[in-house]
């Protein structure tokens, strides 16, 4: 018989399962994974949830996750570093299924901003925490603002087309349109004066060239309203009616988001097409999941299933007060 007391084997579960508290008393290290990180609301969110850390005394790891490839990639390189877990913003909320197989391996914990996965069957993939905004009601509040500035101009609906940028691959993006559409028409605007312009990405050159076509077929038209999913797209269909030749008395578009792209537009000396957007915190984004994430990995407390934002209308002549207190 040994001399010596007989331990079972640690597995890799076992380790995998550290108690909150052990947790909390080693370095609390969580990725920040987005999509476009040169996009300003992008930037916002990774620099309010570096702040966060810096605050809470946990490392932020900022990377990039333009493709499916480079998330695993990166959920390999958070891995290598220690880290217990992530936040992300997906390239293609199809990916979800594939991801959350990669963070399992690993035991990180995962919450999605702003996209949301979604299942083999489109479905929302509720195990996985979210917080984004209501893509639907800000849509609504887009179609609302847009209308309210055609009556102030005393448009008359029939007279009037719309650009819709879309990308209906991305759920997100077609309840945010959806809800615009759904508005407008409410407000008495003609569906058949709805033209489509679907962008192969989410940025301004992708929608330029996807706007730049629809206002050439379409010349009978003086007076313009332009929506998409974003403003960055918004503004490349303003920059294609400047091209066309179309003033800013004979535009109205109006984005989502609030952030940089906007702020530059609003500061030019002259307006534009450009009439407003409607903003939402990034920055709050980017602190509260992370804060709900941090919760999570030390304290055990798993976040809601979906949190669901709303936005400010923000125009020319509000949008440094609108910025400030949004904390933009």
């Amino acid at each position: 018989m040994s001399r010596f007391p007989i331990f079972a084997p640690l597995t890799f579960g076992a380790c995998l399962a550290l108690s909150p508290l052990t947790q909390a008393q080693d370095e609390v290290k969580l990725g920040f994974i987005v999509k476009k990180p040169e996009q300003a609301w992008f930037i916002n969110e990774q620099d309010a949830a570096t702040r966060l850390g810096e605050e809470k005394g946990f490392e932020v790891v900022r990377l990039a996750g333009e493709d499916g490839q480079e998330v695993l990639s990166a959920i390999d390189n958070l891995h290598s570093q220690g880290a217990q877990g992530f936040v992300i913003c997906p390239p293609d909320v199809r990916l979800g299924p594939t991801i959350m197989r990669r963070a399992e391996q690993y035991g990180m914990k995962v919450v999605t901003v702003d996209d949301r996965f979604v299942d083999a069957d489109g479905e929302p993939m509720e195990a996985v925490p979210h917080l984004g905004m209501s893509g639907y009601k800000i849509g609504r509040q887009v179609g609302n603002a847009i209308a309210d500035e055609m009556e102030a101009r005393n448009w008359d609906p029939d007279d009037v087309a719309a650009l819709r940028i879309t990308n209906y691959e991305l759920p997100t993006a077609k309840k945010r349109t959806d809800g615009a559409t759904d508005a407008l028409l409410e407000r008495g605007f003609q569906e058949d004066n709805i033209f489509d312009a679907p962008q192969q990405n989410t940025d301004t050159s992708s929608a330029f060239s996807a706007a730049s076509p629809i206002f050439s077929q379409n010349g009978d038209y003086e007076h313009w309203v332009i929506y998409a999913l974003n403003e960055e797209s918004v503004l490349g269909g303003v920059r294609a009616s400047e091209q066309y030749g179309l003033t800013a008395e004979d535009v109205i578009g109006v984005g989502i988001n609030g952030s940089g792209a906007a702020f530059a537009e609003f500061s030019r000396e002259k307006p534009t097409g450009f009439h407003g957007t409607v903003a939402v915190s990034s920055t709050m984004h980017g602190r509260q999941t992370a804060q709900n994430l941090y919760d999570w990995v030390t304290e055990g407390d798993k976040p809601k299933a979906n949190t669901e934002t709303t936005g400010t209308l923000m125009t020319r002549e509000n949008w440094e007060a609108v910025r400030d207190e949004l904390g933009l």
